[in-house]
């Protein structure tokens, strides 16, 4: 294994939360149970993707706000919510509640664009508004301008014995420092960085400049850090699928190899008119994955990581996989576990 470069200074973890549509809350309650394991093993923060009309976590901030009341360190973010289907005042509302709840632990990743499947859902989304729905970086701003405090109402003042706010009530000050844009593209990266943002790179990007995946990540990162006011100290989080196999049965194994396997032919290969690019899961020991991530050039952009669980596994393989990470694929990258209360 090559020698490390700069340690790995956070150690983070995305699940998509799946359960079944016939009892719903098994799904739900064991997504808390891994994100209690997360922080009794020592991870710096726990995600949780956002999945609308699917088996998975179709409200993160619901589930987050729970998850507030099962742990007390780790912080707890969205890897992404898409405001195509938000109302950013709304949604600044729920987050402030959130993060005060957390303690401010909240970390609120966003995107932008038209919801997918735009077509069969806009009836129901914006069955008056569709046509003139904004689904561009400002609506991104207009969050971001709530949530600091700036003005949602013209009325401020006693009315009877209510009190008004003209601004996003509860407000928490230290959330806009902790609000991260969920990009894949050279366009993304650059925005991000001049809005003050953090950056969450994933494992799909856009086939803008070439078609190997770690160099084009690599400049969609250094691209962000470039245009943030915070230059190098910008915070950016590389995300990609890892499968320790150290502590894995041989069943388990077999299972994971299938999964990856199954998965590899869209690798290397834009996908549809996007030109989306995935990255290849990095499955292995640990020793072999961090030889793979020294060598890979959007992992030596970063000093913090946010690992994708892979989809449709068992809740024991989720522990194993999760242990995995923290006890030895993390101090292989110079990673040291936060303190456990």
């Amino acid at each position: 294994m090559p020698p490390p470069g700069t340690p790995l200074q956070k150690l983070g973890f995305l699940t998509i939360g799946s359960f079944d549509g016939a009892d719903p809350r098994a799904g739900h309650e064991t997504t808390l149970d891994v994100i209690r394991l997360g922080e009794q093993l020592g991870y710096d923060s726990a995600w949780v993707r956002h999945r609308h009309l699917q088996y998975g976590i179709s409200s993160p901030v619901a589930v987050l706000a729970a998850a507030t009341q099962h742990t007390s360190r780790i912080e707890l973010g969205t890897a992404v919510i898409p405001l195509g289907w938000e109302n950013p005042l709304r949604l600044a509302e729920d987050l402030a509640t959130v993060d005060v709840l957390s303690g401010g632990r909240l970390n609120p990743g966003v995107s932008v664009g038209p919801p997918m499947h735009w077509d069969d859902v806009k009836a129901a989304l914006y069955p008056d508004t569709a046509d003139i729905e904004d689904f561009s970086y400002e609506r991104v701003s207009r969050l971001v301008r709530l949530i600091r405090g700036e003005r949602a109402s013209g009325f401020r003042g006693r009315e009877g014995i209510e009190e008004w706010s003209d601004r996003v009530e509860p407000h928490s000050p230290g959330l806009q420092h902790r609000l991260w844009y969920g990009g894949g593209s050279l366009r993304s990266a650059e925005w991000a960085g001049a809005q003050g943002m953090n950056f969450l790179s994933s494992n799909v990007v856009r086939a803008e400049q070439s078609q190997e995946f770690a160099e084009i990540q690599a400049s969609h990162l250094q691209t962000f850090r470039k245009h943030s006011p915070a230059g190098a100290a910008a915070r950016a989080s590389q995300g990609l699928v890892v499968i320790p196999t150290d502590t894995a049965t041989d069943e388990q194994r077999a299972k994971y190899a299938a999964y990856v396997e199954a998965r590899s032919d869209r690798v290397g290969i834009p996908q549809g008119p996007g030109k989306l690019l995935f990255a290849q899961d990095l499955l292995g020991t640990s020793e072999q994955i961090a030889e793979a991530l020294y060598a890979h050039a959007g992992f030596r952009e970063v000093s913090e990581v946010v690992f994708a669980l892979p989809f449709s596994f068992e809740h024991e393989d989720y522990v194993q996989m999760l242990t995995d990470i923290a006890t030895r694929l993390g101090p292989a990258l110079g990673w040291q576990s936060a303190p456990v209360g």
